[in-house]
């Protein structure tokens, strides 16, 4: 019945043929036309961009998954979604309008991130189908601004908050944007003059990265990065709330080998010890993930070393042993103790002096499991 037909609304019409999309693809630019229009667009000798003109550095066509998967549930639902559905699906092509546009100001930019942060939670999944979460990515990790204006702090935060609030609806895999030299370059600078939002934000990226196979490839490139594991660990000393965020990114990139490795040589044991010395008043499951890392990696000459050295490195660790009403953290820290003692009389003397005995005689008469009074009993011998 004509009264029951919709018009087809302007996300799904390709921009060449006004036609309702069949294969939407997507080039550099970032516009998205049917491919059958833009095929023969490009045929004809044009080398730019339709609708923003811009010329084509890159002619490859990517198939717009998101968009088609749009189209279908329209199609196959349309009646039942208007006009509801419709009213929250056309402020959003304007907001990603504005963000995707070459002519948009930066001010423009940064209205349309503030809007998107005030949009609920029910809009999130119209921000995923429309392709925003590379777009943000894009926009984050490309207009790096070297005078870090109050502004552009302020479009980095936005736009990483939604970033963050997006991944968990997202793939990802879009993160691997980041394995492009610059983009990670921007990453690091983003980290190093970044404010506590910026550097929060940053850090729950890395944590991300390393939780999906898909990412261990940049997880693996992140951890080759000196100058950010230096900055992440320097984060963990702080004695902040920013320092929560930094212990789980480490904790997400240890995730690999050759990852802990680096961390070592930037100085993660000393990072950590400072964590765990100044952690009563924090979270105690984040100690416990601290003591757990270090516990980790002592199986590096290097990472003893730095323990020992350390002034307070075998007295935190010992610190760990017992805790009021808490195992969590007491078995990495006697394993930990055993891993430095037995072959450092230096570390033995410093346990003692420590109050490690003490220790040790409380944790055996607690309520911990047996595999922990076990080890406990050897660390005892060997002291």
């Amino acid at each position: 019945m004509e009264g029951d037909e919709m018009t087809v609304p302007h996300l799904f019409t390709c921009p060449i043929s006004l036609d309702l999309f069949t294969d939407p693809v997507t080039l550099c630019t970032g516009q998205t036309y049917d491919r059958s229009s833009i095929k023969k667009w490009l045929a004809a000798g044009n080398l730019t961009c339709p609708v923003t003109m811009q010329k084509l550095h890159d002619p490859s066509l990517v198939p717009n998954h998101n968009l088609r998967h749009l189209i279908q549930q329209w199609s196959q639902m349309g009646h039942r979604l208007h006009p509801d559905y419709f009213a929250a699906i056309d402020p959003l092509v304007s907001l990603k309008h504005s963000l995707a546009s070459p002519s948009s100001t930066f001010l423009e930019k940064l209205q349309a991130l503030q809007k998107i942060r005030d949009l609920t939670d029910e809009t999130d999944s119209f921000l995923i189908e429309m392709g925003f979460l590379p777009l943000l990515l894009k926009l984050v990790f490309e207009m790096v601004d070297p005078g870090f204006t109050q502004d552009y702090v302020n479009f980095v935060e936005q736009g990483l908050a939604c970033v963050l609030r997006l991944l968990p609806l997202g793939e990802l895999e879009c993160l691997n944007i980041l394995k492009e030299g610059s983009k990670l370059e921007s990453f690091v600078v983003l980290f190093e003059h970044g404010n506590v939002m910026v550097k929060q934000s940053l850090c729950h990226i890395v944590g991300l990265v390393s939780s999906s196979s898909a990412t261990w490839e940049l997880c693996g490139m992140i951890g080759q990065n000196q100058r950010l594991l230096n900055m992440i660990i320097c984060v963990v000393k702080q004695n902040s709330e920013i320092s929560e965020a930094g212990i789980r990114a480490i904790s997400a990139l240890c995730c690999l080998e050759s990852n802990r490795e680096n961390l070592v040589q930037q100085g993660l044991v000393d990072g950590l010890v400072t964590y765990i010395w100044n952690s009563e008043r924090k979270d105690r499951s984040l100690a416990a993930t601290a003591m757990a890392m270090i516990e980790q990696v002592l199986v590096k000459e290097k990472a003893k070393e730095a323990l020992i050295k350390n002034p307070n490195g075998v007295r935190a660790v010992v610190k760990m042993v017992f805790r009021v009403s808490e195992e969590e953290g007491s078995e990495s820290a006697v394993d930990s103790l055993i891993k430095v003692c037995e072959g450092s009389l230096e570390a033995r003397e410093k346990a003692i002096v420590g109050g490690a005995l003490t220790q040790l005689l409380l944790l055996l008469q607690s309520q911990c499991s047996g595999r922990t009074k076990t080890k406990a009993t050897t660390l005892l011998k060997l002291l």
